[in-house]
């Protein structure tokens, strides 16, 4: 069984801005994390996630793939650490909405039925809404 993690925010500023926080890599390191993306169909590019030595985390390496890029309304890679977290995908879709950009965020693919895959849902789930309110709080820098 597979599941989906959806978020949906408002952004203040106009889908290009967004656009550039998403997919510039110096950018998208200040609310993610240090990365070599290129926004180009079948780049592929990793993130390494720094350890957490108090939580008893190590670190790890997120490997990815740019599945889909179109400029400045739509997003998506695959995203692969190992365990239930093999072959899921991210995608992002920008819609203009007044002044701002509405943000739809999806992390899918998930697989709960392998051991430890509700705990790797939950901590992507607390993963991303850090960071999602991250990319909000970067876009809204002068």
């Amino acid at each position: 069984m597979n599941k989906t993690i959806r978020r949906e925010i408002v952004i203040p500023k106009p889908p290009e801005k967004v656009w550039q926080a998403i997919t510039e890599r110096d950018t998208l390191a200040e609310w993610m994390y240090p990365n070599d993306f290129e926004p180009l169909i079948g780049h592929q590019f990793t993130f390494s996630v720094p350890a957490n030595l108090k939580a008893g985390f190590d670190g790890l390496t997120v490997r990815c793939e740019v599945l889909e890029c179109d400029p400045p309304s739509q997003l998506a890679f695959s995203w692969s650490v190992g365990g239930p977290v093999v072959n899921t995908r991210v995608s992002f879709r920008l819609e203009p909405e007044g002044d701002g950009t509405r943000v739809f965020f999806e992390h899918s693919g998930f697989d709960v039925s392998q051991l430890r895959g509700n705990q790797a849902v939950r901590g992507a789930e607390f993963g991303w809404d850090k960071m999602l309110g991250q990319l909000a709080d970067i876009t809204t820098q002068p």
